[in-house]
């Protein structure tokens, strides 16, 4: 009965509009677009991160200088204590992360998406030194990576409406 029912709604599904975001595999439009976009340097050990990641997820990254796109990315990484505890000590912690990002056509210098991202992440503070700083890096490194999915996922709907405009 379920299996009737969910075949049922496989028109409506399909008059919904939804396309998948990587058809065609590695020659599909937004793949080959994405193999198109350079990542400039970003500032700091979160911008080191964040442009490694970057560069996994755009297929080995293009450095070369004939890229048809650029991803300008700057960064504002805080930690701020919260939770204040009687002895006047910080219980927790929360690490933001947030990126502006611009892809720039390389050929006009036009930007064609201006947007942002961020994440943020809870860190407990622990009687161990080492412990803390360890828990503040890995929220750093997890924090870069959500960063930089949710930047490839944006420029990869961009890519998909661009090359949706010029069939």
């Amino acid at each position: 009965m379920k299996r009737l029912i969910a075949l049922s709604l496989l028109p409506l599904l399909a008059a919904c509009g939804l396309q998948p975001m990587y058809a065609g595999g590695a020659g599909g439009a937004v793949a080959q677009g994405l193999g198109t976009v350079a990542v400039a340097p970003i500032e700091g050990k979160a911008g080191w991160l964040v442009r490694n990641a970057l560069v996994d997820r755009l297929q080995g990254g293009n450095t070369d200088v004939n890229a048809r796109y650029r991803l300008d990315v700057r960064l504002d990484d805080r930690l701020e204590g919260l939770g204040l505890l009687s002895n006047d000590t910080i219980a927790r912690e929360r690490r933001t992360l947030r990126a502006r990002y611009q892809l720039v056509d390389t050929a006009s210098g036009q930007i064609v998406l201006d947007a942002t991202a961020g994440s943020d992440a809870g860190i407990d503070i622990v009687s161990s030194e080492y412990a803390t700083i360890a828990a503040e890096q890995t929220a750093l490194e997890n924090l870069s990576k959500q960063v930089a999915d949710r930047i490839i996922t944006r420029v990869s709907l961009h890519l998909r409406g661009a090359a949706a405009t010029a069939r």
